[in-house]
């Protein structure tokens, strides 16, 4: 992973005070042109890196060889988690020797870096829906959590009705593509979808926010108050294993292994808000999957079958054609 790459190039940096893009190579195990254009981006993100060309050169810090990266500001420790990506995720390793850097930086810069080092969590486990494009606002109000400013949003609820509210932006998480803002509002904690939100004015007015916030664990607890809304209904079900990451696709967290049968087939756990939605979503896979249980489950997909078998069952198919006569062939004559 890249931010693990660039972490790691600093701290090997800070210890050597001069490398050379083999010497970062070496040391990382990737190619030399790999290390060089992550010091070149490093260098063109704000971070005090810069080339001293010539024998004896190579890469350093501002500061020489012994500096403690005091020289980074809070926009700086911003970029180095930008470089990763929109909503990347880092490893926990990263994510420490990133922590370790912002405790170096001046107290004047360590809250706002240490506000973007939390602005953004990554949940990779879809709720069963296609990936959806980044929203416009996600920019906006990552800005308004790393600044801890309140924003006034123009959002718009699961019917269409809009509103319009000043929250306090606590963090944004990224799951697989969905992007939620949680904050704190006069109800307590709310978790609000970007992409309805229409409009966001980020005030002038401090946002304020939990002094032991851990926007990770906030989110967890968003997951578990959904999940239980979502799954209300739960199925097993035998399906072949090369149809198990087809079927996790459709239903995202929503599906859990529990072992092979005698026969391989897979035996899996899948839930859904009603017994139809599981059937629908199993109904297409025809006598592919079996339905252990529950029994609504299966009475939906029977209930399915028949209004399939009234009308299509005596629907003609396209007729055969006949089989075309060979060519004549040359009597030699």
């Amino acid at each position: 992973m890249r931010a693990d790459r660039l972490v790691a190039t600093l701290l090997l940096m800070q210890a050597r005070g001069r490398v050379t893009a083999a010497q970062v190579a070496a040391e990382l195990e990737i190619s030399v042109a790999t290390a060089r254009r992550d010091l070149e981006a490093l260098s063109a993100a704000g971070v005090p890196v810069y080339p001293q060309p010539g024998r004896g050169g190579g890469w350093s810090l501002v500061g020489g060889a012994r500096t403690d990266l005091t020289g980074l500001t809070a926009g700086e420790a911003t970029a180095l988690f930008a470089l990763a990506g929109p909503g990347a995720a880092v490893a926990p390793a990263a994510r420490s020797a990133l922590r370790k850097l912002v405790g170096a930086l001046p107290d004047t810069f360590r809250a706002d870096a240490e506000a973007a080092a939390d602005a953004v969590v990554v949940d990779p486990a879809r709720w069963g829906r296609h990936d959806r494009d980044r929203p416009a606002m996600v920019d906006a109000l990552q800005d308004a959590v790393v600044r801890r400013r309140r924003v006034r949003i123009g959002y718009a609820d699961r019917r269409g009705r809009r509103s319009e509210r000043v929250v306090d932006p606590w963090g944004l998480v990224d799951k697989d593509g969905d992007w939620y803002l949680v904050a704190g509002t006069v109800q307590g904690r709310r978790t609000f979808r970007v992409d309805r939100v229409a409009t966001a004015e980020v005030t002038t007015e401090p946002a304020e926010r939990p002094a032991d916030l851990d926007l990770a664990r906030e989110w967890e607890q968003v997951v578990g108050e959904m999940e239980r809304r979502r799954s209300l209904v739960e199925a097993v079900v035998l399906v072949p294993e090369r149809h198990v990451t087809i079927l996790r696709d459709h239903f995202g967290r929503h599906l859990t292994t529990l072992g092979t049968e005698a026969d391989g087939r897979v035996r899996v756990r899948v839930g859904a808000p009603m017994a139809l939605s599981i059937a629908e979503n199993l109904a297409g896979w025809g006598a592919g999957v079996e339905v252990v249980e529950p029994g609504s489950v299966r009475a939906e997909l029977a209930r399915i079958g028949a209004e399939l078998v009234a009308r299509y069952g005596g629907a003609e198919g396209p007729r055969p054609r006949p089989p075309r006569r060979p060519a004549p062939t040359s009597s030699g004559y």
